[in-house]
């Protein structure tokens, strides 16, 4: 690894209000991959060694490290370490649907629990899947979903702030603004039920939206690990697999949507909808 990277990984590392220390980790190292800091296909350091670089515990590493290797920017190789991916994951152009409709079907009903629902810097890693600035406010809804009274996945669902505004409204919205400033979309999050809105996911929201045309978008598929956090939602080990579908919808051609769901192992058969 060149000096620069050891520098840039070096600087004092810290984290916007109400993101995790994880996430800060996260994008730190997300940038020096995709500014090539960190060559394509070079061996990272240990946890340790950027423990060390960035003053945080290996825990904190260690969870920035799994979210990178979900979001397809580094891959691990057993007995060896490591790597930055050879090439960096794209924003693609497939068909999608809400994920409670895809883990559910005809004959099962998942039930979508919110527990999350507000503004946030959006990540390195966010920020290209919906066309915002890094560190740009954008809404996140967090959801369990349910089936049979069984949790079975965990969803991260992101948007721009302007996602839930009125064409017309000649309205910004900014790092400064609430929930409450003429969004349409905080009152369909509103855990108080100000709204008779059921809970659902918010691409599913976003699709009953008169005017809101979506499409087209793109499923990824990959394996990793609960993590400490997510495994408590889920009832599981830190350690048990999980799969993790990252999903992309555009808008009017420009990225718009991405959500992150983990899907437990429980969940049992999964169809994929395909389309030629």
């Amino acid at each position: 690894m060149s000096d620069t990277a050891v520098q840039f990984l070096s600087r004092p590392l810290t984290a916007q209000p109400g993101q995790p220390l994880r996430v800060a980790a996260y994008s730190r190292i997300a940038e020096a991959i995709r500014t090539k800091l960190l060559q394509p296909g070079s061996l990272l350091p240990t946890e340790t060694e950027l423990g060390v670089m960035m003053d945080v515990s290996r825990t904190v590493i260690r969870e920035a490290l799994m979210l990178l290797e979900e979001d397809g920017l580094t891959r691990a190789r057993r007995g060896v370490g490591r790597f930055v991916a050879d090439s960096l994951p794209r924003i693609g152009i497939e068909k999608i649907r809400p994920f409670d409709q895809l883990l559910g079907g005809s004959e099962l009903d998942v039930q979508v629990k919110r527990t999350l629902a507000e503004f946030q810097p959006a990540s390195e890693f966010v920020a290209p899947g919906i066309g915002v600035e890094p560190n740009e406010d954008c809404w996140l809804w967090e959801s369990v979903l349910i089936r049979n009274g069984e949790a079975i996945g965990h969803l991260q669902e992101n948007v721009p702030i302007s996602a839930g505004r009125e064409p017309d409204s000649g309205k910004k919205a900014g790092s400064g603004e609430t929930a409450d400033d003429g969004d349409w979309l905080a009152a369909a999050a509103d855990p108080a039920g100000r709204t008779s809105l059921a809970p659902k996911t918010l691409l599913e929201i976003l699709a009953e939206r008169p005017g809101m045309s979506l499409g087209p978008g793109e499923c990824q598929i990959s394996l990793s690990t609960a993590g400490p956090s997510r495994a408590k939602l889920l009832a599981l080990r830190p350690s048990d697999p999980v799969l993790v579908l990252t999903q992309y919808v555009r808008r009017a051609g420009k990225p718009f949507y991405l959500a992150k769901c983990l899907v437990a192992a429980k969940a049992g058969h999964l169809s994929v909808m395909q389309s030629s």
